[in-house]
């Protein structure tokens, strides 16, 4: 079993995901930005739509 599946099978439950992280980034307006945990989850999510699987060896 991989990584990726191993980390579906631990339930996670953020109770406020609107809230900081205690981190930020400049946008291109030059306005600092609070980095959320949905911000994160929503990032993982579309790397894992991304994810293309290695061929498989013979």
């Amino acid at each position: 079993m991989d990584l990726q599946h191993n980390a579906q099978a631990v339930p996670v439950i953020r109770t406020q995901p609107q809230a900081s992280l205690g981190c930020a980034f400049i946008d291109a307006e030059g306005k600092e930005v609070l980095i959320t945990e949905e911000m994160i989850q929503n990032a993982c999510h579309e790397l894992e739509q991304r994810l293309v699987k290695p061929a498989q060896k013979d």
